[in-house]
């Protein structure tokens, strides 16, 4: 074993000597972790004003406005000046800010605290720019997801599990939930599934006229909890929080409106089904009238209730049903007019934009095409037009199009083929448009939305350079067929790559339902660490098993109900494709992933035989038993349904059949996959007595990263790697 390590390290240093020899510079962990030399530099977020030609630019804590068409700066909204607070004699510490829709105040964000993914609380203020005043948004506490009305006279947030409202005209606060609990009750804000799985957090919306505020009401007394321990003190704290797993209890959901003149709250008939999701609430321009969106707990019938805010009464506006499931977006959008909507759906097999009347019936389906819409970036009232993005002209890539409300004239904004994306002003007169490829950084400019460019806002020509100062190699694309499918892969090869030798592979794969990782577009800190191994000897491929997204339904859905099968299937294929090619070392492919790309990688190296050599698996499910049950039900139903579907597809279960050296990494305080995968998969490992090993993170969460931990990680990766492969 230790002679093997030590060829591999002499072989590795060969190549590092080959790519000096060629004046390239050798990368390092330090280079990719220890500083952002090689992660593209992006311009500072330009915020439209409502005006269409001007933005505004957060520079140094000073906040400028500029013109869209020149980029002259032609005033100053705040600087760090009036952020002093002259009867406390300091100056906040602005992390983050929102101008109201009037654009007379600013809500100032300072001493954020992160809870999960998509939640923190934070100390807010409001800045008056018209008289320079700075209030508190509440002196009780941090507060949670603070936001303006529509007219700019108050502010909601949530605290302690309770929903409030400052007016800043009587700076009166006023409670408009009292029985808030944690672990028990909670008012706009969501409860962790859902900040996870429909992935938003605030959980209260404004109506348009500032009269009242929609919100979620939780009732988590019935979830179970999930309890981590967090280690550093003489005795270890322990962090219970509600995480309904598979086939367990969710909360009880409610949805209310709170009307400020008579301070009265009037809940939203959303059925008598309690066991359901309401993944999405959205008021239409009508004050009066609140869409709902009501789907069941196997996610495949979605219903979209209009609500009557004044009686509470409901009736179903559109529905839509799908043999395996359906996701939820962000697309559903209301015409200014208050006449039609829109939404994306996949009824035909790609995900398309559908155009319906308010009474509900359908009108048109706007786009067509063996294609993916992948999100809708705006709508333009007063041309009746659509901005969207799509896979138009490749699943690898995607174009930024626009398209008439009526279904005619579609035209792409994008002229150059690779990963394109924008942000339109209010106007929909000009855009910043963004474009990389897999060889290329991204590029950011100032267009006009008939395509003309205006300015270059950052070419990353550092980066270009810096990647030619250490001979990166060529993401280089092809497909590899397995059953029936041409799966899209990409590979990375030596610099100094030489056909007629021998070398090592090195999969990594996230294979999860609607991913991708093989895209045209560059990569940021793993696709430089696979830069990295190229160097030392390595190829570096990944490959798009069925069930990853953006190819159509079919190809997406076709595990539905045995996750981890055909994705593991496909990746062992692969395997044995790549070990065919003659430049390969069929004896030396390895195989990597974190989180879902970990439990394939856990099922190549226990279903995979002596295909893989080694194989590393990070914050890996082991088991969707352990795992929530939005995400786990979508694609498996319940256990008590599918009790197979879950059981043979465990790599807990197949541990037997471990073959390799295996390595695997989890955070102790993973909030999202549990610690607890990694415990129950070491005692299966151990009782099939197969050697491996394991390093846990203490604290660290599903990210495992701060302080040193990511280059303590890759180097234990990379060690292993030169160790085993």
């Amino acid at each position: 074993m230790k002679k093997h390590y030590l060829l591999s390290l002499f072989i590795s240093f060969l190549f590092v000597l080959s790519a000096s020899a060629q004046g390239f510079k050798e990368l390092s962990l330090k280079d990719i972790w220890g500083s952002r030399d090689f992660f593209p530099q992006r311009p500072a977020d330009l915020q439209s004003l409502k005006d269409g030609e001007h933005y505004i630019l957060n520079i140094n804590d000073s906040v400028n406005i500029y013109e869209y068409l020149s980029g002259n700066r032609t005033g100053t909204l705040f600087t760090t000046e009036d952020l002093i607070r002259r009867t406390h004699g300091d100056t906040l510490q602005m992390e983050d800010f929102t101008l109201s829709q009037d654009e007379k105040k600013v809500l100032i964000t300072t001493q954020t605290e992160p809870i999960y993914r998509r939640s923190s609380i934070s100390t807010y203020f409001v800045l008056d720019l018209v008289t320079k005043t700075i209030t508190p948004v509440s002196t009780n506490g941090k507060q949670r997801l603070a936001e303006f009305s529509p007219d700019g006279s108050k502010v909601a947030f949530v605290r302690d599990n309770n929903l409030f409202i400052k007016d800043l005209m009587s700076g009166t606060e006023i409670q408009v939930t009292t029985d808030g609990v944690i672990n028990n009750i909670i008012n706009g804000a969501t409860d962790w599934v859902y900040e996870e799985e429909f992935e938003f957090s605030k959980a209260f919306f404004w109506s348009p006229d500032s009269k009242k505020i929609a919100f979620y009401r939780f009732d988590e007394s019935q979830v179970k909890e999930y309890t981590m321990v967090t280690w550093g003190k003489l005795y270890p704290e322990q962090y219970p929080y509600k995480y309904p797993k598979a086939g367990e209890a969710n909360s009880l959901v409610t949805i209310l409106v709170y009307e400020l003149s008579s301070k009265k709250i009037k809940q939203m008939d959303i059925g008598k089904e309690t066991d359901q999701y309401i993944p999405r609430v959205k008021w239409t321009p009508n004050p009066g009238k609140l869409a709902i969106y009501r789907m069941n707990r196997l996610q495949n019938k979605l219903e979209m209730l209009l609500a009557d805010v004044n009686s509470g009464n409901t009736n179903i506006l559109y529905t839509e049903e799908n043999k395996c499931y359906i996701e939820i977006t962000d697309d559903l959008t209301f015409t200014d007019d208050n006449l039609f909507f829109f939404l994306t759906s996949e009824k035909d097999g790609f995900r398309h934009i559908y155009l319906y009347g308010m009474d509900g019936k359908l009108i048109r389906q706007i786009t067509h095409g063996n294609w993916v819409v992948t999100g809708i970036k705006g709508y333009d009232q007063k041309n009746r037009a659509i901005y969207f993005q799509s896979t138009e002209t490749s699943p690898l890539d995607r174009d930024i199009s626009v398209i008439n409300l009526d279904g005619t004239r579609m035209k792409k904004n994008s002229k150059k083929k690779g990963w394109n994306n924008a942000d339109f002003s209010a106007t929909f007169k000009y855009l910043v448009h963004s474009v990389s490829d897999a060889n290329t950084p991204p590029v950011y400019s100032v267009c006009t939305t008939r395509g003309k460019e205006l300015r270059m806002l950052e070419d990353n020509a550092k980066l270009v350079e810096r990647t030619k100062d250490y001979g990166f190699s060529k993401v280089e694309f092809f497909t590899i067929p397995s059953a029936g499918y041409n799966l899209n892969a990409y590979m990375i090869k030596p610099a100094n790559f030489d056909s007629t030798k021998k070398y090592p592979v090195f999969m990594n794969v996230y294979g999860g339902p609607g991913a991708q990782d093989v895209s045209n577009r560059f990569g940021h800190f793993d696709f430089i660490w696979y830069q990295m191994l190229a160097q030392r000897g390595y190829i570096s491929v990944c490959v798009d098993n069925r069930g990853t997204g953006f190819r159509g339904e079919a190809f997406e859905k076709c595990t539905y109900l045995q996750l981890g099968k055909y994705e593991t299937e496909d990746q062992i294929e692969a395997a044995k494709y790549l070990g065919k090619l003659n430049y390969v070392d069929s004896k030396r492919i390895g195989i990597w992933g974190w989180s879902y790309g970990g439990y394939i990688s856990s099922l190549c190296m226990t279903k995979g035989g002596t295909i893989f050599k080694a194989g590393i698996a990070v914050a890996p499910v082991t088991n969707w038993r352990y795992y929530d049950n939005i995400y786990t039900e979508r694609f498996m139903r319940t256990p008590q349904e599918n009790a197979k579907g879950y059981d043979e597809n465990s790599p807990i279960n197949s541990a037997s059949g471990m073959q390799g050296d295996f390595l695997l990494v989890h955070g102790t305080s993973d909030d999202n996959v549990h610690f607890q995968n990694s415990m129950e998969f070491s005692n299966a490992l151990i009782k099939a007595n197969r050697q491996f090993r394991e390093f846990f993170y203490p604290n660290r969460n599903h990210g495992i990263y701060g302080g040193n931990t990511r280059m303590h990680l890759y180097k234990m990766l990379t060690d292993f790697l030169m160790e085993k492969l």
